[in-house]
Parts: C-alpha cells; sequence; structure tokens
C-alpha cells in the first residue's frame, strides 16, 4: 500500500511491517498506539522504525491512518478514569463491618440467628 509521512511516499505491507517491528521493544504509552502483533506500541516509535525519520518529522495521525489502512488496531489515548463515588455513611459503615448489603433505612429489626 502506497502511503506518505511526512511529505514522503511509503510502500508498505502488513508482512513488512510485522517484520520491521520483530525484536523491537515497546516503549511506554503515553498516547495514540499501535497493536503489532501481540505488543502495543506507540505510534511516533512505528513510525520512526518503519520510515527512518526523526520523530519530529511526522505526525501521529500519519502513522495512525497508514497502519489502520493496513489492518493494524489502533488505539487512541486512554481517558482518565473517572473518580470514585464517595460511600455514603452507612455504606462506608456497612463496608468497615464485612457485611456485603447496606443496612436497609428504617429496618428495625435485628438480623434473625439461628442457633444450631
Amino acid at each position: 500500500m502506497r502511503c506518505v509521512i511526512a511529505r514522503f511516499p511509503f510502500d508498505l505491507t502488513k508482512g513488512g511491517v510485522l517484520d520491521s517491528m520483530k525484536g523491537i521493544k515497546p516503549e511506554a504509552i503515553t498516547g495514540e498506539s499501535v497493536v503489532i502483533g501481540r505488543r502495543q506500541y506507540p505510534v511516533k516509535q512505528v513510525g520512526e522504525v518503519i520510515t527512518r525519520q526523526d520523530r519530529r518529522d511526522f505526525t501521529g495521525g500519519e502513522v495512525t491512518r497508514a497502519m489502520a489502512r493496513l489492518g493494524f488496531t489502533c488505539r487512541s489515548a486512554e481517558e482518565p478514569a473517572p473518580a470514585p463515588r464517595a460511600l455514603s455513611p452507612l455504606e462506608n459503615a456497612s463496608a468497615m463491618l464485612g457485611d456485603s448489603q447496606p443496612a436497609m433505612l428504617g429496618d428495625s429489626q435485628p438480623p434473625a440467628v439461628v442457633a444450631g
């Protein structure tokens, strides 16, 4: 497949990309990434290896588009996880006591104890 990255044309194949990335250790992922084989690589690392250009010469979007067209799975930057929900005082007390279910408000009857 012919694509243009950083104003230069490249003829890329899925097998060629797999061969180029063989033996390359993935760097830490901080943004967009591409799954190649069983590993997940930052798109800038992949672009640098397959084009032999400096990472500053191309955008992650150029590499992402090319990899997606070749059939690789591309992932966008991870969104921050939502903040955990604060527990109500009743839920907090139940959690501290190890109860699996918080007590119902207005429930004045203690739980039944079976003597055995």
